[in-house]
């Protein structure tokens, strides 16, 4: 009898699967409106209510692509946005994400190299790549 409880528990808990963390655009144009918009502007155009008061003015994210030979660049993006790489001109008013909860980590694999990336940052990136001129 206890051989029978436990081979239907092992069942019923190998059947268990956490749902995949959400990394798609929607996901991320949800995370911009609700933590970047109000700086980069609802169009992510940089005119943003709090971002056209700040002393320098966000940046105009939808050229990103445009002004990198017209590659998204999408490791970079995550990298400012985590707040791991920021070169002197990005203004201290710009939050590193990276101190913040992003979500749980997925795995992004390029060139056979699977690198954990947090959901959220990743869904960002996602979106902001959507929304290039």
């Amino acid at each position: 009898m206890k051989q029978g409880i436990f081979a239907a528990l092992a069942i019923v808990v190998g059947g268990c699967v956490a749902p995949e963390p959400e990394t798609g655009s929607a996901a991320g144009a949800l995370a911009f409106q609700q933590d970047c918009a109000s700086c980069h502007g609802v169009d992510g155009k940089g005119a943003g209510d709090f971002g056209v008061q700040l002393f320098q003015v966000p940046p105009d994210l939808t050229r990103m692509a445009a002004n990198n030979g017209g590659v998204f660049p999408r490791d970079y993006v995550m990298s400012v946005i985590d707040g791991y790489t920021r070169a002197d001109h990005f203004s201290v008013a710009m939050p590193e994400f990276g101190a913040l909860d992003l979500g749980p980590t997925v795995i992004v694999e390029e060139d056979g190299v699977g690198t954990p990336v947090p959901a959220g940052l990743l869904a960002l990136a996602n979106y902001l790549e959507t929304i290039q001129e």
